[in-house]
């Protein structure tokens, strides 16, 4: 995404928004000038519990503006233990933002660079699939950011999924996985991803057969697991070993926490202070992977209406999970749009979406005392951020975009290298 991010219309945005039957409020005023104090929440709190629609508050001047990215570089360029205080929730468990650390391997799956580079042959290999044509890259593609880019994902025999595929990068900080939470590892994601019939439609056969039957991939197999037998569990374990190394780290935002002040421009680091305070997105989206890894109805679940998807809900059973989906990381967000578990949004109207609060979802007369009826996450509150705000934000959450490189696909065993001219 460029970095002059534009806005799209208020007539585009009502429009893509009536798909979740939401008339959107404004919210918030606040300050113009300097580095702002805390917007008071309890403005917020109130406003959104009496209904009221507040007027964004004042844009600024340029000069204004430039003076104020200044003050905040000299800020955000110290330690991170000075930077403002954030704006967040008292039972909020926040982490700050950063770098990313080392990926740590489970010691019941150690990594070596042979079950490396056997998960990477795997990853690209669609003979896995029951079809023999869909690889787990098919979905999780490198060129676009490890995603699809589309809405949602084909299945099997060219299905809709119906959820979008999030990118697999830096899953290894995720103690979660899938939009709903129901796999615990990343061994488990890619053995529930191959057994799923929706999806890959493998099996234990499908795999053994597939290994064995290949030369290359006995000796792969071989240096990877020693005399241990093939089986689709150690094939699971591979895969999740190369996903472990798919991580990011080289983003603007991380050249700027790690010294280098001139690497987020004056918009950028503008949405950074916005992001950490008025905006409150520091909430759910913290840590070095800007997520919190756990669950929250933001209001999408479309409950009781045509796709209707409970989320967390459907893995637990319990009525307070309905409509929660896990929060995704917002690095590399804007290079693997749409956004949303449903696939259905792009950056702007997100911004839009979050500006007001996201949508309420309204009980239906048959709906009271229904038990399972979603509750919109309390850490949602109407902000009142104006244009130059949200494209602030928006600057800043490109600036958390990993720089392209090429990934180029392994010589996949017993069939033709990619020689062909084109």
């Amino acid at each position: 995404m460029r970095q002059d991010v534009r806005l799209t219309s208020c007539v585009a945005t009502v429009a893509v928004i009536a798909i979740v039957a939401f008339a959107f409020p404004i919210a918030l005023t606040g300050p113009s000038a300097a580095v702002p104090e805390a917007v008071p929440q309890d403005d917020a709190a109130s406003a959104l519990e009496a209904g009221e629609r507040l007027p964004p508050r004042p844009e600024r001047t340029a000069e204004e503006r430039t003076r104020l990215a200044a003050e905040l570089r000299e800020v955000y360029s110290g330690p991170a233990d000075r930077w403002p205080t954030p704006h967040v929730d008292p039972d909020v468990a926040w982490k700050e933002i950063g770098a990313l650390p080392l990926v740590e391997h489970p010691s019941t799956n150690p990594h070596s660079a042979a079950k490396e580079l056997l998960g990477k042959t795997l990853f690209f290999d669609p003979r896995l699939s029951g079809s023999g044509q869909i690889a787990c890259a098919s979905c999780h593609d490198p060129d676009l950011g490890w995603a699809d880019g589309r809405t949602t994902s084909f299945g099997h025999s060219r299905k809709m999924l119906a959820r979008n595929a999030p990118s697999i990068r830096n899953t290894a900080f995720q103690k979660h996985l899938f939009w709903d939470g129901r796999a615990a590892s990343l061994e488990d994601q890619a053995m529930q991803v191959l057994m799923n019939p929706d999806e890959m439609r493998s099996g234990p056969k499908q795999v053994v057969t597939l290994l064995e039957s290949q030369p290359d991939y006995r000796t792969l197999f071989r240096e990877a697991f020693g005399d241990a037998p093939i089986s689709l569990e150690r094939a699971a374990d591979a895969l999740a070993c190369f996903q472990r190394t798919v991580v990011g780290g080289s983003s603007r935002f991380d050249s700027f926490v790690k010294g280098h002040a001139a690497a987020l421009t004056d918009e950028a680091l503008l949405g950074m202070d916005l992001y950490r305070r008025d905006a409150r997105c520091i909430n759910c989206h913290h840590g070095s992977a800007f997520s919190d890894g756990t669950f929250h109805d933001i209001g999408l679940s479309n409950y009781g209406r045509p796709f209707e998807d409970l989320g967390r809900g459907n893995v637990t059973g319990s009525p307070t999970d309905t409509g929660k989906f896990r929060t995704p990381s917002l690095r590399d967000a804007t290079a693997t749009a749409p956004l949303m578990h449903n696939g259905l949004f792009e950056l702007p109207v997100v911004l839009t979406l979050y500006n007001v609060g996201m949508p309420t979802p309204k009980r239906k007369q048959s709906q009271q005392g229904d038990p399972r009826f979603p509750v919109k996450s309390p850490h949602l509150k109407p902000l009142g951020l104006n244009k130059q705000d949200l494209a602030d934000l928006a600057a800043f959450l490109v600036s958390l975009e990993e720089p392209k490189r090429r990934v180029r696909p392994p010589t996949l065993p017993g069939l033709p290298g990619l020689n062909a001219q084109r």
